[in-house]
């Protein structure tokens, strides 16, 4: 090539003292051998080395198959690389030795110039040096609580349906913000909320997943397990009754988490290898871990710990690409690295919780309820894994079930705090109130992990005031005092932060003004359309099924649910729904309903709170006796008139009495709270 042919032209003969101009415009002094007309040893020795480094830097020339200023390239080179010459003169450049070979050539040039990755023997190679200096007594990352819990990006390690991205937290309380169009399914709400009246499935104790979650196909789920007498959760709880009675060494032993044990007597011999290729997985460089522990595999491929780094690596893998199939992938891995011969205790255990939080994850109830299945079989003494079976079964609707597993858990760990809260969940769901008072309160000040939930304090005061103890404001307080409620009054868990927060609400203060106007101006026509179909052959108003009535008869019609509209019925008021059609705030609201509600005389509704601060309700009177019904939101009660639009904020408590002679019937509709964005319009999950 030119610029080597040049250069090399220079060096045959003599240089005359002048400057030269490079293609850059770069002025260069060329240096003479004047006397004699040749070159000294010293200058002959320069010149050789000089042509040298050419030589090298002409081999990345040939690389990219174009003229390359190796003036420039010299002096580029060497700000990034650190490259200089006096290394050149002292046989440094297989310090630049990319590609492991031991030298420095032009498989190394395409290292340094991005044109090649690195074999991963080098990254393995500098990860366990860089091991040897900083870390020399490295140990295999804890499996739990190092590892990527998503969606919801929270970081508490909790029981198993408190992951991720838009998923109730910890605390039971679904603060929602606009998120990124996102790729990875979103980990699972529960579809119903405990006391809302707005749910439909109260008997599933408010457990189920999304209506969309991702289809599970056959293949992915395991053969079912041989149902094992219940199970539990990936928290052992402490059992507090008798601490005082233990030395005080026995409970510093028993606060310490102990190491989980995951090399068997074979893998502690390649221990280095092993925390090389984690090291990058730690580091974040997952792809770098990837093909480091698939490397591994194939060296090693009855390690199951290699197969589990390799596992958690490609999990990572999945969070960094939002990519289902990659986490679909990991879920395999971690299934093969279960199922390997020598594997040890602690990792079975490691291995398959994390296998059933990933299935959770992508929605795969059934599949995480088998893998469950078999851990506690595995493990039958783990009253933490029967725990979490529990809530798998819960989250299927198998409320039965789950109850049966907190009744074996109770029977041998009768302090378990955990299994506790969950039990008398299931029992108020049972519409046992008063026996569920007294595990609910347990389980809340046992304080133990899992039961500092929203939920719990929430269904615990609503128990005691059916009862009607006044202590329930306590619970709520302090429910509040945790961060699970916005206020006493206010305690609905499916929230949007910093929404305009008040009881009642004028149509001004709503900026619906021209749909309330639309409901005053045509209620007659919408009272009657709702009268012509409550006849109780048509069957179409059905009764409350949220067991919010101390007594009494309440009949509901729907025509719209959670933002879909119910064709069949709009077919039987089509006036109603016509006038409805163009009022995207009410039919476009995933958190509400829009439907006819009937109250036969002596009904009472207990106080109660709806699921989400996202919505304000509208009602419309159309026949209201003259005395008997009212309502009340906190402190302020009220009645309706016929003809005209009352709008409250139902996530604040909320109690109806009907004492009048004749039903009364008006006409429900939700809309999205004035302050909520057209993105969270769209982005917000149904309720």
């Amino acid at each position: 090539m030119a610029p080597r042919k040049n250069f090399r032209n220079q060096a045959k003969k003599e240089v005359k003292p002048a400057a030269v101009v490079n293609k850059n415009g770069v002025k260069v002094e060329a240096s003479v051998a004047a006397s004699g007309g040749g070159f000294s040893g010293t200058k002959i020795f320069t010149w050789f080395m000089v042509l040298a480094l050419l030589g090298v830097w002409s081999s990345v020339a040939v690389v990219w198959f174009d003229l390359v200023d190796y003036d420039n390239v010299i002096a580029e080179r060497a700000k990034e690389f650190r490259f200089n010459f006096s290394e050149v003169l002292q046989g440094k450049l297989s310090a630049y030795d990319a590609d492991g070979d031991g030298d420095f050539d032009v498989e190394d040039a395409k290292v340094l110039l991005g044109l090649k990755e690195r074999p991963v023997s080098v990254l393995l190679r500098e990860a366990k040096e860089e091991s040897a200096v900083k870390e020399p007594a490295a140990v295999p990352l804890p499996p739990i609580s190092d590892d990527f819990i998503p969606d919801d990006s929270r970081d508490e390690a909790t029981h198993p349906y408190e992951d991720e991205n838009n998923a109730i937290d910890m605390k039971g309380e679904l603060v929602e913000k606009a998120q990124p169009q996102q790729t990875l399914e979103e980990s699972k709400q529960y579809k119903n909320q405990p006391g809302s009246p707005e749910t439909k499935e109260t008997v599933q104790l408010r457990y189920n997943a999304e209506a969309e979650s991702v289809p599970e196909p056959e293949a992915d789920v395991e053969p079912e397990v041989e149902s094992v007498p219940e199970l539990e959760a990936e928290f052992v709880p402490e059992l507090k009754e008798n601490a005082e009675d233990q030395p005080k060494d026995k409970l510093k032993e028993k606060a310490k988490k102990k190491k989980p044990k995951l090399l068997n007597k074979f893998e502690k011999t390649i221990k280095t290898e092993i925390d090389a290729a984690e090291k990058l997985r730690k580091k974040g460089k997952v792809e770098e871990a990837v093909r480091a522990f698939e490397t591994l595999v194939l060296q090693y491929p009855q390690s199951p710990r290699c197969r589990y780094g390799k596992a958690l690596a490609e999990d990572g893998l999945a969070e960094k690409m939002l990519s289902n199939d990659m986490l679909q992938k990991a879920i395999g891995t971690y299934k093969e690295a279960s199922e390997l011969p020598n594997a040890t205790p602690d990792l079975i255990k490691a291995t398959l919780k994390k296998r059933a939080e990933r299935q959770q994850f992508l929605g795969r109830m059934r599949g995480a309820l088998a893998t469950l299945e078999k851990l506690v079989q595995i493990f039958p003494e783990d009253m933490a894994l029967k725990n979490d079976l529990g809530v798998a079964h819960l989250l299927i609707g198998d409320n039965n079930s789950a109850k049966r597993v907190y009744e074996e858990v109770l029977a041998t760990a009768p302090s378990d705090g955990f299994a506790k809260v969950h039990y008398g969940f299931i029992l108020k769901s049972e519409n046992k109130i008063a026996e569920s008072i007294p595990f609910l309160r347990d389980g809340l000040e046992s304080g133990d992990p899992g039961t500092d939930d929203g939920r719990f304090y929430f269904h615990l005061g609503d128990a005691l005031q059916r009862m009607g103890d006044d202590s329930a404001y306590k619970w709520y307080e302090r429910g509040h005092q945790r961060g699970h409620f916005a206020s006493v009054w206010q305690r609905s868990l499916y929230n949007v932060d910093g929404l305009k927060a008040q009881p009642w609400w004028t149509p001004k203060d709503t900026g619906y003004m021209d749909l309330v106007k639309t409901l005053e101006r045509n209620w007659r026509i919408i009272r009657d359309e709702a009268q012509s179909v409550m006849d109780k052959t048509t069957g179409l108003f059905v009764p409350e099924e949220e067991n919010l009535r101390e007594k009494g008869e309440w009949g509901q019609f729907t025509l719209w649910q959670q933002g879909k509209k119910a064709g069949e019925s709009c077919r039987s008021v089509p006036k109603t729904c016509g006038l409805l059609e163009r009022y995207p705030e009410a039919t476009g609201c995933k958190r509400g309903q829009i439907k006819f509600s009937v109250m036969q005389p002596g009904t009472h509704v207990w106080p109660h709170t709806g699921p989400t601060n996202c919505r304000l309700r509208m009602h419309l009177g159309l026949v209201i006796p003259k005395t008997g019904c009212k309502i009340r939101c906190t402190n302020d009660t009220r009645a309706w008139e016929e003809g005209k639009v009352l709008i409250f904020d139902d996530s604040f408590e909320h109690e109806v009495w009907q004492d009048a002679d004749s039903y009364r019937l008006i006409f429900i509709v939700d809309v999205w709270h004035p302050e909520l964005t057209q993105y969270q319009r769209q982005t917000l999950s149904p309720i």
